[in-house]
């Protein structure tokens, strides 16, 4: 079928996930498994914002760097940083050393304490933005949908940078709030699975 690949185990998979090596873990481990717990997916829009005009592979490469650079993305540290701070990591060779999105982190974790303190999480407020399946009528051939623009025009109104609708997308995607594994790959009905079970806030 058109957009699958086999995997190592015969099962179908998403093409995509046959591009580089270290991809076949992230897909099958990460990609579309829904995620509620506020740093991880603080860390995830901070890591779409910086894959801006990269590759993914370039940004998985480097996310330990990242990890390690933003303290785990822990929206409190984060939040504390100042000039200084991002003097620093403009000079850190693990991560993306990009001026704009350097500062766009430190931004979002203060916008993101906001969040926190009037919703009660990160996760209460972006789950409110979570697509349906049946509002996807063939994943991966679209790259947008009323969720996604309601949740990255919303952000952008709150005061978060490097949070345009294809950004938002491929977070939402890899979090969870869509299921966009291709129909036939095997992850597809796990990730649903998973869909099901979780408890939303």
């Amino acid at each position: 079928m058109s957009g699958l690949v086999e995997g190592p185990d015969g099962g179908a998979r998403c093409r995509w996930c046959a591009a580089a090596p270290e991809f076949l873990h992230y897909h099958d481990s990460e990609w579309g498994y829904p995620v509620v717990d506020d740093t991880r997916l603080f860390e995830k829009i901070c890591l779409e914002g910086f894959q801006s005009g990269l590759s993914w592979r370039t940004i998985l490469a480097k996310r330990e760097n990242f990890r390690r650079a933003f303290h785990n993305f822990d929206v409190n540290r984060v939040a504390r940083f100042t000039e200084k701070d991002v003097e620093r990591l403009l000079q850190d060779e693990g991560i993306v050393r990009h001026r704009g999105k350097i500062e766009a982190v430190v931004n979002n974790a203060k916008r993101a304490q906001e969040l926190i303190a009037r919703e009660g999480s990160l996760a209460r407020f972006i789950w409110k933005f979570e697509t349906r399946p049946e509002a996807v009528a063939s994943p991966q051939t679209v790259s947008t949908s009323v969720e996604v623009t309601a949740l990255s025009k919303e952000l952008k109104k709150l005061g978060w940078k490097f949070v345009g609708p294809t950004t938002v997308y491929a977070f939402m995607q890899s979090m969870g709030l869509i299921n966009d594994h291709v129909e036939g790959c095997v992850i597809r009905e796990r990730a649903e699975r998973a869909r099901s079970r979780l408890k939303r806030a």
